[in-house]
């Protein structure tokens, strides 16, 4: 049984209220327990998603194609879709908005920065955030699908490449997104997202050839993927602890300079649901300063924005539920 709930969860739009916690308490207890998907010890020939590894081989193999199709606007394109998609995207979009609900956005905001985080190729959102919720309320334990506990090749990329059965990727929004499976918005992506992959790609090719599409979309997916993953690996080894935890997490300066703000992982651990990461003068927090242009827009609306003072060391108590 869960023993807290999970983080609340984000409003659909600017009119939309939160449903109380007795509410989702009650839907919780109801839930049966089960094994828990995200296990090291799946990844064998017959669980391996060939789709997931097939793309992963042609995104690579295009980076080392990539020096023979090198032209500076290509380039350009993929420094400035790089930051859209992965800082907009993903770290905005799919992490601090739907995954923690650090602020609100209203429904066509939503869309647009929703299919950055599409683009990214990092997987579809309901996907992701239910995911991420998974390794909040299990992290470097039994069950984090990407703990280095369960070594560290496993946590950069080799947890992606496990097969999981429609069913498990059912139950898993049901238990950890219960409150994001019901937006339309969510519900399109997840049915479309591979289809927006493949048509970005051939608007890259018809707007520049294999320059813009080399350097576009397989150079600049890849070393997306790769620093996104970082996070999930180095993060957890590597860097120093500001608050006390009960895992690994670590702040680690290049990382967050790489991941847009996300390498201040133990600040993100120890408070989750705060929107900017960086909790001291020498942190930068890039994602954070688009969130403020947001806010200052008034399209970003009840920011948690509450950093904990120099003196606090401990982290907030846990909002999150080991649901399985």
């Amino acid at each position: 049984m869960p023993d807290a709930i999970l983080e609340t969860p984000p409003p659909t739009d600017d009119t939309s209220t939160h449903r109380s916690k007795n509410d989702e308490n009650s839907q919780l207890k109801s839930q049966p327990a089960k094994a828990s998907p995200f296990e090291n010890a799946r990844l064998t020939w017959g669980r391996i998603d060939w789709t997931v590894l097939g793309w992963m081989l042609l995104m690579h193999a295009g980076c080392l194609a990539a020096p023979f199709y090198f032209s500076w606007p290509a380039l350009a394109v993929a420094v400035g879709l790089h930051w859209l998609t992965c800082s907009i995207g993903v770290c905005l979009g799919y992490h601090r908005y739907l995954s923690h609900a650090s602020f609100r956005m209203s429904a066509p905001v939503r869309f647009i920065i929703t299919l950055c985080g599409v683009l990214s190729g990092e997987g579809s959102p309901l996907t992701w955030a239910a995911t991420h919720r998974v390794h909040h309320a299990r992290s470097d334990k039994k069950g984090d699908p990407h703990s280095p506990r369960d070594g560290v090749l496993w946590s950069h990329i080799l947890w992606i490449f496990v097969r999981r059965d429609a069913d498990e990727i059912a139950e898993l929004h049901r238990r950890y997104a219960p409150d994001l499976i019901k937006d339309p918005i969510l519900n399109f992506f997840e049915k479309t997202y591979g289809l927006w992959l493949i048509a970005f790609a051939g608007f890259l090719y018809a707007f520049g050839g294999m320059p813009m599409l080399i350097w576009g979309a397989c150079v600049r997916l890849t070393v997306a993927y790769h620093t996104t993953w970082l996070i999930n690996s180095a993060s957890h080894i590597w860097g120093y602890r500001t608050y006390e935890t009960t895992d690994d997490s670590r702040n680690l300066w290049w990382a967050g300079l790489l991941a847009y703000g996300e390498g201040w992982h133990n600040n993100h651990h120890a408070w989750p649901r705060v929107a900017c990461y960086a909790h001291r003068w020498w942190e930068l927090d890039i994602t954070w300063q688009a969130i403020k242009v947001l806010r200052f827009l008034g399209l970003a609306k009840d920011v948690n924005d509450r950093i904990p003072s120099r003196d606090v060391t401990t982290a907030e108590p846990s909002r999150y539920a080991d649901r399985n």
